[in-house]
């Protein structure tokens, strides 16, 4: 049983000083395997003044003194990556190799953005004037349960490459993540304040936070209805916001794709993370002359993957958060079925065997049009559905006709047919032929995919404003 009883604020471990708590769940057996203190907005106001009192020393920081801190970052994370891996599989339950992922890319992230400052632009010219981009002042960041360590390292990176001190209000329920990373990341120095962390509810924390006036910026990573939320409050104090939203991404079937190659990518794009992803390509694009033998293929690919206990290498997709995820993917399911539907293979309940935990059954449908609600709103579950084309035209249509546009898949043999489709569809990431992840590619999507991007120079971007100074 592990109790989290500390916030980190102005580089120490203190008590909160709200007092209500949370239990903490292992989704693969439903046990309670601690709680969380969870903070008010008392604790976001001492948080965001220690961030405040940082700022001026932080803001004049030299370019080598940032990549100093972010390469002491990455080092404290992969000083021990087993310690964030068991944290992540015991309260999250993702399966093996997306932990091993994701505890490599919070490192990645800090070494990627150390390469970003050194290269990056501070000092500009405009015609005679000299421009210089600053940051803005204290960043606070909101980010969701599906990838904590990846979110809590992205934020931190960028607000010491800006040189904005950060305080960040992660996922109430991955507080034990949360503290064995924050307890990795306190190893590295930074100076008091540029890191501080408050565990808490959106509408008690988060609200504080996005409301408090010494805030300049808000980094929120999470659905579009509670970004509309953080927009509201961020008009008032004319605060900038970067949103990082959610997504319904097409996997786009070219008519030549070699299936035995790209139906095994396009189930893990849609299946990676049990389906808990912004990435997820959960509407696969089939051309209507191979819609048999692509079906075909999919239910008896999709029925090869093992479902079940994350510590066991071979297991594909684990189980979901928390029981009030599994009940809305079962409410999916049911939706899908109610809108007409069929179900290729899946349903609802629990795959045979697996009597505890919250597993769902991998479910796609076929005979789904593009009006309907599973084939438009993001179900965060390992969900996906097939819809057909007849042309190229047609599938660029249906792909771009969505109200997000994060991530986009394309899939066939010739590669140059593949790209040219690519630069048609409407997404910040366009993923051609199962390329592996690029950690140097910007993040961030069109529509209601959010607002701004990350990673790179274009992340830095979004956290600086350029002052122009003229002279005679």
């Amino acid at each position: 049983m592990r109790n989290v009883e500390q916030f980190y604020i102005n580089g120490e471990f203190i008590e909160p000083r709200g007092t209500e708590r949370l239990d903490l769940i292992n989704p693969a057996t439903e046990e309670k395997i601690g709680s969380v203190r969870l903070g008010n907005a008392e604790d976001v106001a001492a948080a965001v003044k220690a961030a405040k009192k940082a700022f001026p020393e932080l803001a004049q920081t030299s370019k080598a003194e940032r990549v100093d801190m972010l390469l002491s970052l990455r080092d404290a994370v992969t000083a021990n990556p087993e310690e964030l891996i068991d944290a992540m599989t015991e309260e999250y339950g993702a399966p093996s190799y997306f932990t091993a992922f994701s505890v490599q890319n919070t490192a990645s992230v800090f070494e990627v953005m150390a390469e970003t400052v050194e290269n990056y632009d501070f000092d500009r010219t405009g015609g005679r004037s000299a421009i210089r981009m600053l940051p803005r002042g204290v960043l606070a960041a909101i980010t969701p349960w599906n990838s904590n360590f990846g979110f809590i390292a992205t934020k931190l990176a960028h607000a010491i490459g800006s040189g904005s001190p950060l305080v960040i209000k992660p996922a109430e329920q991955s507080a034990i993540q949360t503290e064995v990373l924050v307890k990795r990341l306190h190893k590295a120095g930074l100076p008091a304040g540029v890191l501080n962390v408050v565990n808490g509810t959106g509408p008690v924390v988060g609200a504080a936070l996005t409301s408090n006036p010494d805030v300049a910026t808000i980094s929120f990573t999470g659905s579009s209805q509670a970004a509309k939320i953080i927009q509201r409050a961020a008009i008032d104090g004319m605060k900038r916001v970067i949103l990082e939203l959610g997504g319904k991404a097409p996997t786009v079937l070219l008519p030549d794709a070699d299936l035995d190659k790209a139906i095994p990518i396009a189930l893990m794009s849609g299946f990676a993370n049990s389906g808990q992803a912004c990435v997820a390509g959960t509407r696969i694009l089939a051309p209507r002359s191979r819609m048999a033998e692509i079906c075909e293929k999919l239910k008896i690919e999709t029925e090869k993957l093992r479902v079940g206990d994350p510590r066991d290498p071979e297991i594909r997709i684990g189980p979901l958060a928390s029981q009030a995820q599994w009940e809305r993917i079962q409410s999916y399911i049911r939706l899908g079925l109610d809108e007409g539907a069929v179900l290729l293979t899946g349903g609802e309940g629990r795959p045979k065997g697996l009597e505890r935990g919250w597993f769902a059954r991998p479910t796609i449908f076929t005979n789904v049009t593009n009006n309907m609600r599973v084939a438009r709103e993001e179900i965060f579950g390992p969900v996906l559905c097939v819809l057909s084309y007849e042309d190229e035209n047609e599938a660029v249509e249906i792909a771009n006709d969505s109200d997000y546009g994060l991530q986009a898949y394309v899939l066939g043999i010739d590669a140059d047919r593949a790209t040219r489709l690519a630069e048609r569809l409407i997404a910040g990431r366009v993923v051609v032929n199962g390329a592996p992840h690029d950690p140097r590619a910007p993040f961030g999507g069109f529509k209601q995919s959010g607002i701004g991007r990350e990673i790179g120079a274009f992340g830095l971007d979004g956290l600086l404003e350029p002052r122009a100074v003229l002279t005679p």
